[in-house]
């Protein structure tokens, strides 16, 4: 086999490949292949739970500093609500200045709204501020690992870091078993994440078997702005905070390509969460920083998300010609910053979160999304690698503001990013050491050494 053939880069871009050709060529055999895509982010969604719990736990135990960690995320809230807005607003701004669905003309009262009333039913269901924050507590330890609810393990995993630090040294033996237990997950993270290739193929052939090309004709105008917004805010947004923070976001993108791939083969920003807390670890951000904004920023760091509500909002509205006031787009733009709030990286939850994002500005028919749900899987791409690459800048940026991060590890990650790795010395490699300190001197751990 060629050397090439070996990466898991090249072989996901030859999944994704075959999945269009197939999708495109033999309709019905590309919607038959779902279960490829679907099967590869259920197992990696399988393991994200006691990845978290693991490494979240054991560093918490660790250090034991309440203070510290409560720095640390009000640090990362700060910076998600800051840059959170960005997105809300440059969405609107582009959304008004290229008006993608002026012409369309379309009249709301030949829609039919059965096809969205799934989503519609689901987001008025969502309950309020206070039904959300009871959300994050689960009804049992090991219900929020049932549950797959991402701030629920996190909940868990600080307060059994914090209980562990509590009882001292006599819990040294539970803290070395937590390490271990998290280095059996990344080691099976490896084993499942060369099926990428597969998942990739037949979520594509789906994607495009299921709705063709015509859909992306009918309302290109409008994935042309979704795409075309994310890129300025990647790369002019994030660009300008990473280069604040001394480092290249273009760089940052190279470095998380294997895990871009996934993630737009699947489509769903959590295929590629546990590699993307690795190789934050790898960059030199403390394992303590990674542990808690990585998973919290899957919920409150919706970048991908936030862009597309906005740009998605107006689309409607100037299809069906509805003008909106001035007020009218501040509660847009007010609401969607909190419906974004616990939006799952996976296909649909941007659907949902669009439905109860309409319901504050009654005049756009909540009809009118039966116009975009035929491509709203094009769209949840863009998504999910929008919010990826938000997540790794803001943890990077998080653990500088903490001071714990290290730039030489940093500096030399991003300069000679990971060469691709061969299927069989990757698992050949085995479990990977310990985290280590830091060579500045916190007592923050370094992250997983490669």
């Amino acid at each position: 086999m060629p050397r090439a053939l070996k990466s898991l880069y090249v072989q996901v871009l030859i999944g994704i490949g075959l999945g269009i050709l197939v999708g495109l060529a033999w309709p019905h055999v590309g919607v038959a292949l779902k279960p490829l895509g679907d099967g590869f982010v259920k197992l990696i969604r399988m393991l994200i739970a006691p990845i978290i719990f693991c490494t979240v736990a054991s560093s918490v135990g660790k250090a034991s500093d309440l203070a510290g960690l409560g720095r640390i995320g009000g640090k990362a809230l700060v910076y998600f609500e800051a840059v959170s807005t960005l997105a809300l607003a440059l969405g609107l701004l582009v959304g008004a200045l290229l008006q993608p669905g002026a012409g369309f003309n379309v009249d709301p009262r030949t829609l039919d709204a059965r096809a969205v009333a799934d989503y519609a039913a689901r987001a008025s269901h969502g309950g309020g501020l206070a039904d959300y924050v009871l959300n994050i507590i689960p009804s049992t330890f090991f219900g929020a690992f049932s549950s797959g609810e991402i701030l629920q393990v996190l909940l868990v995993a600080i307060l059994a870091g914090l209980a562990i630090g509590r009882v001292g040294w006599a819990a040294d033996p539970l803290l070395r078993g937590l390490e271990l237990a998290g280095e059996a997950f990344f080691a099976m993270i490896q084993l499942v994440v060369r099926l990428a290739p597969l998942g990739a193929f037949g979520a594509m052939a789906f994607t495009l078997g299921a709705y063709g090309p015509a859909a992306l004709v009918r309302l290109g105008a409008l994935i042309g702005s979704v795409y075309l917004t994310s890129a300025v805010f990647v790369f002019v947004v994030l660009g300008a905070i990473g280069a604040a923070a001394g480092f290249s976001v273009i760089r940052l993108v190279a470095y998380l390509k294997e895990e871009l791939l996934i993630v737009l083969g699947a489509s769903s920003s959590e295929a590629a969460l546990p590699q993307l807390m690795e190789k934050l670890g790898r960059l030199g951000a403390s394992t303590k920083v990674v542990g808690l904004v990585v998973p919290a920023g899957y919920s409150f760091n919706l970048d991908g998300t936030n862009i597309y509500m906005t740009l998605a909002s107006l689309f409607l509205a100037q299809a069906t010609n509805t003008h909106l006031t001035g007020w009218q787009l501040l509660s847009l733009l007010g609401v969607a910053m909190l419906t974004s709030k616990g939006a799952a990286g996976v296909t649909g939850a941007g659907f949902v979160t669009l439905a109860a994002t309409l319901a504050v500005v009654p005049s756009i028919p909540v009809a009118a999304m039966v116009l975009v749900i035929g491509v709203d899987r094009f769209l949840s791409e863009c998504r999910a690698l929008t919010n990826i690459v938000g997540n790794a800048v803001a943890t990077l940026v998080v653990a500088r503001w903490e001071g714990a991060l290290d730039r030489a590890a940093l500096a030399d990650g991003l300069r000679r990013p990971p060469a691709a790795i061969s299927a069989d010395s990757e698992l050949r490699r085995g479990p990977r050491a310990p985290a280590q300190p830091t060579s500045a001197g916190s007592d923050f751990g370094e992250g997983r050494a490669s």
